[in-house]
C-alpha cells in the first residue's frame, strides 16, 4: 500500500496488526480511547526516524510499567522473572521499529529507518505533527505519534 494519508485509521490499523503478531495473538487489545492529549505519568518513549523523501519520525508513549508489561507479552517472560534493563529497552524499541516500518511503507518512494531509541522523552522535532493516536493496550494509555518535515528529503 503506498499512499500519502497518514491519519488515525491507517496509525491504528498498524498497530493493531503489528501487536496482534508480535505480542498479543488478538487484535482486540488494543483499542481506541477518547482522552486525547492526556498526560502519560512515568512515560517511556520508544521512536524511530524515517530518512528519505518523507522524513519524520514515529513514536509510542506509555508508562513505563506498562512498557516493561508490554515487553513481557513480547518476549513471553513471566512476571516475576528478572530482566535487564537493556532487554526492555532493545524490545520497547524492537516495537516502535515495525510502527515507523509499517507507517513509512504508507508513503510513496523509498525510504530508510534510523534505529530505534528509547528514553523518558522525544528529543525536540522540528516535525510537523500529523496525527497522534491515543489507545489503550490491555487498559493502559499508549499514544502513537506521527511526525514529517515540513520540507520534503531527498530521494533514496
Amino acid at each position: 500500500m503506498t499512499t500519502t494519508t497518514v491519519d488515525f485509521a491507517s496509525v491504528f490499523e498498524i498497530a493493531q496488526a503489528v501487536f496482534a503478531a508480535m505480542v498479543d495473538g488478538d487484535e482486540g487489545l488494543l483499542v481506541p480511547r477518547d482522552d486525547v492529549g492526556a498526560a502519560i505519568a512515568d512515560p517511556m518513549v520508544a521512536w524511530v526516524n524515517v530518512h528519505g523523501p518523507y522524513p519524520g519520525r514515529t513514536a509510542l508513549t506509555t508508562s513505563s510499567a506498562t512498557a516493561y508489561t508490554l515487553v513481557r507479552a513480547l518476549l513471553d517472560v513471566p512476571a516475576d522473572t528478572p530482566m535487564a534493563q537493556a532487554d526492555i529497552v532493545d524490545a520497547f524499541g524492537e516495537i516502535a521499529n515495525v510502527v515507523g516500518g509499517n507507517v513509512k511503507s504508507l508513503l510513496p518512494g523509498k525510504g530508510t529507518l534510523g534505529l530505534p531509541h528509547v528514553g523518558s522523552s522525544l528529543p525536540p522535532t522540528l516535525d510537523a505533527l500529523v496525527v497522534v493516536a491515543p489507545l489503550a493496550w490491555r487498559g493502559e494509555p499508549l499514544d502513537i505519534a506521527v511526525w514529517f518535515t515540513q520540507e520534503r528529503g531527498e530521494e533514496e
